[in-house]
């Protein structure tokens, strides 16, 4: 198990709890006691913790490397219903862009979503989660075939941003993320966004035009990043804790700001300190919003998720 920095209180707790145990099961010493006063101040202390986190710290959760990604969420939730689709019919098949029909109970979804790697050799094969414009139009492609036979779509949000490259740029970059949000704005089936991860800039909103836009709590959602944030502005990556302050990122400042739908609360710890129960929360949110989307005709649909992007930004004094 790894640790944040501002988790090391909770480490160390930890670790004097198994020593406590240990000693009681090598020894006649009776350390029951001990054992419970121990668990007691963990308990308090990872409320305390996890109750106070700043912008940054939450920013750190959401790249935590024990963090499930797109994947993990979607085998874990359809089992082995799930079919992968591949290419975008032009370029070629981006590995940062994921997607693919899959079943949560007797209900068929088009899934698609970013996918990081989690060793040096898979992040380099899944570009970090930085999808190419194939990756977008792979991702419009999947969402056309599921209007064309009435399936909803789940986006699985969790990207640094779109791969900023030449090569990428050549290939319409911004084009094919302007195409994908216009295109996800006038579908005619359900959407469901799920930002599970990190939320940044265009490659977020590439894929992130829903009717329902969900947030799980420990995740951020912003137009950049505070690292770049904090570098544009400071020349430096130092100030990068106060930029996450200014940018409100977190989901209560989503929620606050009428940008999301929902915050899905994890487990105490985050989403990898109990994947299963994490699993089990999104897969049920997914159903729930399901259950209420599907009531709506497509011409409903499209103009409540038209009116909903239109009242973002405006303000009256």
């Amino acid at each position: 198990m790894e640790y944040l920095d501002f988790e090391l209180p909770i480490k160390e707790l930890e670790e004097q709890l198994e020593k406590c145990q240990v000693i009681g099961e090598e020894s006649d010493v009776d350390v029951t006691e001990t054992c419970k006063q121990i668990e007691k101040k963990l308990s308090e202390t990872r409320k305390s913790i996890y109750k106070n986190l700043t912008a940054w710290q939450r920013v750190q959760l959401s790249r935590h490397p024990n963090r499930p990604y797109t994947l993990d969420y979607i085998r874990a939730i359809c089992g082995d219903t799930f079919l992968e689709l591949h290419g975008d019919r032009n370029v070629k098949d981006d590995k940062a862009m994921i997607g693919g029909l899959g079943k949560i109970g007797d209900q068929s979804y088009m899934f698609i979503g970013q996918q990081k790697g989690f060793n040096t050799k898979t992040r380099q094969f899944r570009n970090f989660g930085m999808a190419n414009p194939e990756g977008y139009r792979k991702a419009l492609r999947l969402m056309k075939s599921a209007e064309k036979f009435g399936i909803p779509v789940v986006s699985l949000i969790d990207t640094p941003g779109a791969y900023p490259g030449i090569e990428a740029e050549e290939r319409g970059q911004g084009e094919a993320i302007a195409r994908n949000i216009l295109e996800m704005t006038r579908l005619k089936v359900p959407i469901i966004v799920v930002i599970i991860g990190e939320g940044a800039s265009g490659g977020a909103l590439g894929i992130g035009v829903g009717d329902k836009v969900l947030m799980l709590e420990n995740t951020w959602y912003s137009v950049i990043s505070p690292e770049s944030c904090s570098s544009i502005l400071w020349r430096s990556w130092e100030y990068k804790e106060i930029a996450a302050d200014a940018l409100k990122l977190t989901a209560t400042d989503m929620k606050r700001l009428k940008i999301i739908d929902e915050i899905v609360k994890e487990p105490e710890g985050g989403a990898h300190s109990n994947r299963t129960k994490t699993f089990d929360i999104v897969k049920n949110k997914i159903s729930k919003h399901y259950e209420e989307l599907k009531k709506l005709s497509p011409k409903e649909l499209v103009k409540m998720r038209m009116e909903k992007y239109a009242d973002m930004g405006v303000f009256s004094g």
